[in-house]
Order: structure tokens, then sequence, then C-alpha cells
């Protein structure tokens, strides 16, 4: 298992679901740079190598992101 840690705002648990779907944003374009895809993008491989992706967060605090893949690589579907 990875995990990533950053020191953001922060994400709130009703939003988990929708930071990982594409030009899905949870903040208007003025307030946070960024274009939307890239934790769908993210979330995509990881599943394609047989893998699971999720989000930890603590808002205020940061968020912690983790990556579980199979050993040995799993399988390409």
């Amino acid at each position: 298992m990875i995990c990533i840690r950053d020191n953001g705002i922060g994400i709130d648990p009703k939003h988990h679901d929708r930071i990982f779907l594409m030009f899905k944003r949870l903040h208007r374009r003025g307030e946070y740079p960024g274009t939307g895809i890239g934790l769908a993008v993210c979330k995509k491989i990881v599943e394609r190598h047989g893998g699971r992706m999720w989000v930890e967060p603590a808002p205020g605090r940061g968020t912690s992101f983790y990556i579980s893949l199979p050993a040995g690589g799993g399988e390409l579907q």
C-alpha cells in the first residue's frame, strides 16, 4: 500500500466519490488551480492494474490518498 499525504485544505467526506470523477471540481475555477482530471486519471490507472485508490480526508488538516496494488503487478483488463 502507498499513502500520499498533503497539507492542503482537506476534503469534506461528502465529496469522496466526486473527487474521482472527470472534470468534477469542488471549487470554482478562480479559487484553486486545476482542471479536475488528475485524481480521475490516477484512479483509472490504478484500477486498470487491478488496484484500488481511495481517500481519507481530515478537513482543515490535509488529505491522505491511498493506493493498493496486487502483488506481482496484477493483470491488465
